[in-house]
């Protein structure tokens, strides 16, 4: 048997984070401890839902509660149907029900069937893809064991966090700044592309660090965002492959940021994209790192950069430290957090059943927690004020002796049966990522560096033109970098 420790952190020589896109906690992981009254095996409370939650119906309709969602159906993996408003102000609709924050802003999460049926009408005139039958009450569907087994065991074999909030209240590029530079350096939507606060990973290479960022199927965008990586040699950069080679021979990096394929056809779990397949990315991942000669050292972090627009029933809780003095967009303080986002904890020195959060009362766990562990564990500074007073997760590595369990062995990875409606037409992150690439130095026949975006319209065109362009770039920079 394992044997319990105060804090295995400094056995921990490998960190590997994986964020996924838009998810919320209730929608994939609130009914995971339904069946035992939301109460872990080893007797800890769980903030999950008991199918009483509700939202007000649109036009004074009855409440509408949530729902377990049914396996086996065509829509089963592209629920809620539709891409929820996921903005700052759409957030503000569903956690307060007015575009703009009270004060003070005290959320009631009464807003998503309303807010939902707003986004299906603007997209339905611009048609977006829309899963034909989606209704507004399907924001209220919710995921459970039965439909992500592999999330779920997860959870319930090592630890789950049911109070983790993404750190700010708004979409995907400033919570993805945060996990990677604790700042969006007070952007609060996607119109800013390019972040030039410092990194975690230049903070890691100042220390000796090594680290690695690896996209799924081509270089990982956050390459792109970060102004401190735009020098930074290839070798730092691979692919999910490379990724696996690395676990395989026992040399990842000290720390490892993962990224999805981010077409409406890949495994971001992006709504209304195919959820299974990224059930077999993580599974993927999982198995990488537990048949490495370094799992018994190493820990990996699932979580998702914000809600999407996905309900979830707990306010976001205020109290939040601003990162710097960036003026906020939208006049926001940065005093708030966004709402709860699935967080999965995956190590053989974490116990199974473990429900980890931190004490009530004291700063709670956000993106920017992962940081604070990073920083920690490799005697780091803080990056901002809102890393440096984060709570870190160190004390969820308990045990002293590494678990020899698997608790995924027997599960089987879900695939779906319906057809992708968003399917090859490109995704809002396959825009950003072409815009940004469109940006990079690359001489051309009229002695010009900088082309403009070409006409792009479907996911290939955008995947064909991100690999085009990256190649030409690096080929052209390598070519400097090789003249004497």
């Amino acid at each position: 048997m394992p044997t319990a420790n105060a804090n295995s952190l400094s056995a921990i020589n490998h960190i590997v984070v994986l964020m996924l896109e838009n998810r919320s906690f209730d929608h994939m992981l609130g009914f995971l401890y339904a069946d035992s009254g939301n109460v872990s095996p080893t007797g800890q409370p769980f903030e999950g839902l008991t199918g009483k939650e509700s939202n007000p119906g649109t036009s004074g309709n009855e409440p509408v509660s949530v729902f377990k969602i049914q396996g086996g159906t065509n829509s089963t993996y592209f629920m809620p149907g539709a891409d929820p408003g996921e903005g700052y102000t759409a957030t503000n609709a569903q956690l307060f029900g007015s575009n703009t924050a009270p004060t003070p802003p005290v959320a009631t999460n009464q807003g998503f069937i309303s807010n939902f049926s707003y986004t299906l009408g603007w997209e339905g005139k611009e048609k977006w893809s829309i899963l034909p039958g989606t209704v507004a009450n399907d924001i209220m569907g919710m995921h459970t064991p039965a439909t992500l087994p592999v999330l779920s065991a997860l959870a319930r074999g090592f630890a789950v966090c049911d109070h983790w909030y993404c750190s700010v209240p708004t979409e995907t590029l400033p919570n993805r700044a945060f996990v990677n530079a604790a700042t969006s350096q007070g952007h609060m939507d996607d119109k800013t592309k390019n972040f030039t606060a410092p990194s975690i990973y230049t903070a890691l290479t100042k220390q000796n660090v090594s680290w690695a960022i690896y996209g799924y199927d081509a270089d990982p965008l956050t390459r792109m965002t970060f102004s401190d990586l735009s020098g930074v040699a290839d070798s730092y950069f691979g692919t999910f492959a490379d990724f696996q080679k690395a676990a395989a021979n026992g040399s990842l990096p000290s720390f490892t940021f993962l990224e999805p394929s981010w077409g409406s056809k890949g495994n971001s779990q992006h709504p209304n994209y195919d959820v299974s397949l990224g059930e077999q990315f993580i599974h993927d991942l999982y198995y990488a790192l537990r048949n490495s000669p370094v799992w018994n050292e190493t820990l990996l972090i699932v979580t998702y950069d914000e809600h999407g627009g996905c309900y979830d029933h707990v306010p976001p809780p205020s109290g939040a430290v601003p990162p710097d003095a960036s003026v906020g967009e939208y006049g926001f303080d940065f005093t708030r957090f966004g709402p709860r986002v699935p967080t999965v904890l995956i190590s053989p020195l974490i116990p199974a059943g473990t429900v980890f959060r931190v004490p009530a009362g004291s700063m709670p766990l956000d993106h920017t927690s992962i940081l604070k562990t990073v920083e920690l564990r490799w005697n780091l500074p803080a990056l901002t004020a809102r890393d440096a007073a984060a709570p870190d997760i160190g004390a969820v590595l308990s045990l002293a002796t590494a678990r020899t369990d698997d608790p995924l062995a027997g599960v089987v990875v879900p695939v779906s049966s319906g057809v992708n409606p968003a399917a090859n037409r490109p995704s809002h992150l396959q825009e950003v990522y072409a815009d940004l690439v469109s940006r990079l130095p690359v001489p051309d026949a009229d002695g010009g560096t900088h082309r403009p975006l070409p006409k792009l319209e479907t996911g290939y065109d955008y995947d064909r033109y991100i690999q085009e362009r990256l190649t030409a770039w690096k080929a052209s920079r390598n070519a400097a970098q090789a003249k004497p």
